[in-house]
């Protein structure tokens, strides 16, 4: 399949990058078809819109930046999307004008099942993780952290 995309011009897409999400994703809840692009070998990937040729969000995998990331998986949600052992996580990211301040949403996760292609943001209940994370903490974040 052919789209086009206001950031990476003319894809050609394969079925193995699409995946439904049923319920669509807070605040663009009739965005159900998206696919999943990788971006070179690296640690991002871009989450495009099938039908909204402009919409698509910056994914990363949070445990590259957040290797203590954790979080209860609901059952709800596991059974949503008939999840049984395989599934991705991966949060949107912002890139900020300064890169240093660019920010991770580790509060509500986007999970991916590749074998029957469903996914779903998940929004965390009683999470100390938040919206805005900074993507790439610096010393002080952990002396900081250290220092509570």
């Amino acid at each position: 399949m052919v789209k086009e995309s206001l950031n990476m011009g003319t894809m050609d897409i394969s079925a193995d990058q699409i995946f439904i999400f049923p319920k669509g994703i807070p605040g663009f809840e009739e965005e159900t078809e998206f696919a999943v692009i990788e971006v070179g070998e690296g640690q991002f990937s871009y989450l495009q819109s099938l039908k909204t040729e402009s919409l698509s969000f910056l994914l990363t995998d949070p445990f590259l930046f957040y290797p203590e990331y954790e979080f209860e998986f609901p059952d709800k949600d596991a059974e949503e999307l008939e999840i049984k052992d395989s599934f991705l996580i991966r949060s949107i990211v912002t890139i900020r004008e300064q890169l240093d301040q660019s920010t991770v949403n580790l509060l509500a996760p986007i999970v991916l099942n590749p074998i029957n292609h469903t996914g779903k943001q998940i929004v965390l209940i009683k999470s100390a993780y938040q919206v805005r994370q900074r993507l790439w903490r610096d010393n002080s974040d952990e002396a900081q952290k250290g220092g509570e």
